[in-house]
């Protein structure tokens, strides 16, 4: 677990809002400034752009069952649900309208480097001994992108089981260490997607049947083979670039998911 010791200085800015709104958000406090990303202004569905790219980020992890929320910058049905699942996960106004309250406890959550508070690029980067984020199909750019959205996922469903540590054994592999391990030829591990999790204070089966609230479209687990030391949670269904259908797969007989189960 890392702490967050990133100094934020408060910023003032207005804040434009429809009327509809005002009354919801205006006895918030003032937003913070972040060294990762600094929202400013409120968002609500129909709102586009940049800042609502960055603010689904870091909600993918509040989808609800079976569900995904697009990071295509629009502020629709499913990021004010993501939204609002968020905020009452921390306590928040539940109202799906993001302003400063929200920010602020991003800000709180989010580490300088934009991961969130629990987790870290380097435990996600090569399952294999941390080479780096090159090798595999995507740019290391892209594919650190794709592993910073994994964190905020997994920050998520670590909330939800108690806000105790969960551990990733294997995060980003390269086609080396994919081969190594023995890893399917299209793994999601090859392009950040995907992270090996198992915790000391949840069973695996508590973490495979929250993940399917999580955003996540692959869960393995208990009864899969060769998953019963842990649980395999990915993003195929938002991944364009691989040769697996956009669908979602979960396998987790032990624990009553898959076979028309889940």
């Amino acid at each position: 677990m890392r702490v967050n010791t990133l100094k934020r200085a408060a910023v003032a800015f207005a804040l434009a809002l429809p009327a509809a709104a005002v009354a919801t958000v205006a006895a918030a406090p003032a937003a913070h400034a972040d060294g990762c990303y600094t929202w400013k202004r409120n968002l609500y569905q129909g709102r586009s752009g940049d800042d609502v790219r960055q603010l689904q980020i870091r909600v993918a992890g509040w989808a609800g069952n079976r569900d995904i929320v697009e990071n295509d910058g629009r502020y629709g049905p499913k990021t004010a649900a993501a939204v609002k699942r968020f905020q009452a996960a921390y306590g928040l106004r539940a109202d799906g309208i993001a302003g400063p309250q929200t920010y602020g406890k991003l800000y709180d959550l989010q580490d300088n480097d934009c991961t969130p508070r629990h987790f870290s690029y380097s435990e996600m980067d090569d399952g294999c001994g941390r080479g780096g984020w090159s090798g595999g199909p995507l740019s290391a750019a892209q594919t650190r992108q794709n592993a910073l959205r994994t964190m905020w996922k997994l920050e998520a469903l670590r909330r939800s089981l108690g806000d105790k540590p969960l551990l990733v054994s294997s995060g980003f592999r390269s086609r080396t260490c994919n081969d190594q391990v023995g890893g399917a030829s299209d793994s999601q591990h090859l392009y950040g997607n995907a992270a090996d999790v198992v915790s000391r204070t949840s069973s695996l089966c508590q973490i495979a049947r929250d993940a399917r609230n999580r955003g996540f479209s692959g869960i393995y687990g208990p009864g899969y083979p060769d998953h019963d030391d842990h649980v395999h949670v990915d993003s195929r269904r938002e991944n364009n670039s691989d040769d697996t259908p956009n669908t979602t797969s979960w396998s987790a007989p032990d624990c009553g998911i898959g076979a028309g189960r889940d």
